[in-house]
């Protein structure tokens, strides 16, 4: 078994990023080539992209809400 020690595992981390960025990719581009749409949201829209090259927008979406790490936000009760 190949145990990482601590500075091995940091500079593997610096490449999650980069990899998530990359499987992200490649899913939306598989996503299209079977023939599906892909819901994404651009510019405050939610934007639905069909395998022709089409795009609509399906609705506007409200202001992101800005949070600091370790924030704790709660719903309001309805």
């Amino acid at each position: 078994m190949n145990v990482l020690d601590e500075d091995s595992l940091r500079f593997q981390e610096v490449f999650i990023p980069e990899l998530a960025e990359g499987a992200i990719k490649q899913a939306y581009y598989q996503t299209l080539a079977a023939g599906c749409s892909v819901l994404e949201a651009v510019d405050g829209q939610l934007i639905e992209s069909s395998p022709d090259g089409s795009r609509r927008v399906v609705k506007s979406l409200p202001k992101p809400i800005p949070v600091k790490p370790g924030q704790r936000l709660r719903r309001l009760q309805k």
